[in-house]
């Protein structure tokens, strides 16, 4: 059988409802990532042309709400950092929890290969960045900008491949994703965070403790769960812990109530599985391009390729490009020849190399960390968005020809039964 049609098969093997929704997410992933490229692109012509000072103003316009004594003041670019970007982690902790309960990571099996590669993938470009930028205590605060991954711009490379793209290429992308996002949210929590408040975290601590509460009373409604995430958030705003984490705890105690996800077309979808679908698409086709906008807008003037050299941006591509390739293929190497983990269908050394350079597409998240380690300090904070435009693209290029190059053309016959 060729490998096309393994790979149909896995597909038709899997319950109905689950099947389209894996075809649905690789789709919508892949056409998000294409508008992510679109807005960063868009925000460096805006920056670097007459209209600059427009798009300055945009992402500083003040926006305020206020309710009795509450009062939340912030330049739009904060809303969008702080707020919008909680209902994306939102989304990853949703993500997590179910590919834990009933997805791709509730299997031994299954877990081992991506594990070790997201892991090794993490490990070994905070260890370059670290080496390049070693002394300097400020610049150290961006030793984990190079261990993200973007799976939204990574699977828009490859939907340009076509039908080349074995299945088990995309699988093994996505979870390695998944856990990079995870492990990210660990490093935000326990490296990024700002003075504490006590009285506030103490207020986001009591409202979690209530949705707890709610959880283990089989509470299934979704509207509490989320009125109650929007009451922390605040609290964790105000505390000193970055606001995000509400919406990660918020997504890891929405219901999940078919564990088994043996979902067909008469069985509705669970509370989390229905929050997921219905952000997916907002998140996917708003909220990540207009975070890359106005996170992505890069004044050139007065740069040369030198800046590129200085040690924040060199050691953030020299994680991206190398390191990411370098963990992930190292790792896998080792755990296909151990017997550990195999190779997946369709998958040989040059199609792992292949995605390992994928993977060096930082990106969202990259963006995300290093406007948390350079808060206070904006030149490095440019230095890094350089570091990380320059990795992504890169990445990018590399990733896309070297697959194009070394994955087979499907025939028009083998193409159509695998779609």
């Amino acid at each position: 059988m060729s490998n096309s049609g393994k790979e149909s098969v896995i597909i038709r093997v899997l319950p109905g409802r689950a099947a389209r929704a894996l075809q649905d997410f690789f789709q919508m992933e892949a056409a998000g990532g294409i508008l992510l490229i679109i807005a960063a692109v868009l925000a460096m012509v805006l920056a670097n042309s007459p209209l600059s000072s427009w798009y300055d103003a945009f992402r500083d316009l003040p926006v305020q709400v206020r309710v009795g004594e509450l009062n939340l003041a912030k330049p739009l670019l904060l809303w969008i950092n702080d707020g919008l970007m909680a209902i994306f982690f939102l989304l990853v902790a949703l993500e997590i929890k179910r590919e834990v309960l009933s997805g791709q990571l509730s299997s031994r099996a299954q877990l081992i290969q991506p594990l070790v590669c997201a892991a090794a993938g993490v490990i070994v470009p905070g260890a370059i960045y670290a080496w390049v930028n070693m002394g300097d205590a400020e610049s150290m605060r961006g030793w984990a900008i190079p261990t993200a991954t973007d799976i939204a711009f990574a699977l828009g490379v490859l939907s340009l491949l076509g039908s080349r793209v074995p299945l088990a290429m995309k699988l093994l992308l996505s979870t390695i994703a998944v856990i990079d996002d995870l492990i990210a949210i660990i490093i935000i929590a326990v490296f990024y965070t700002s003075e504490l408040s006590t009285s506030a975290l103490t207020g986001a601590f009591v409202v979690l403790g209530v949705m707890i509460a709610m959880n283990r009373m089989r509470v299934r409604a979704l509207t509490p769960y989320l009125v109650l995430g929007a009451v922390m958030w605040v609290f964790v705003l105000k505390s000193g812990v970055h606001a995000t984490l509400a919406g990660v705890a918020t997504g890891l105690l929405i219901p999940h109530v078919d564990k088994e996800n043996q979902v067909d077309d008469e069985v509705e979808y669970s509370p989390l599985e229905w929050l997921e679908h219905a952000l997916h698409k907002w998140v996917a086709y708003a909220i990540l391009p207009l975070f890359a906008f106005v996170n992505a807008g890069l004044a050139l003037g007065g740069m040369s390729a030198s800046d590129l050299l200085a040690p924040v941006p060199l050691g953030i591509a020299l994680g991206l490009v190398l390191g990411k390739p370098i963990g992930i293929v190292g790792a896998a190497v080792l755990a296909h020849v151990t017997g550990i983990a195999r190779f997946g269908e369709g998958m040989n050394f040059k199609a792992v190399l292949g995605l390992g350079m994928l993977c060096g597409i930082g990106f969202t998240m990259s963006l995300f960390i290093a406007s948390l380690a350079f808060k206070a300090h904006p030149e490095m904070a440019e230095a890094s968005v350089l570091g990380v435009l320059c990795a992504s693209v890169v990445s990018a290029v590399l990733g896309y020809l070297w697959l194009r190059a070394t994955l087979p053309a499907k025939r028009d016959g083998e193409a159509s039964a695998q779609a």
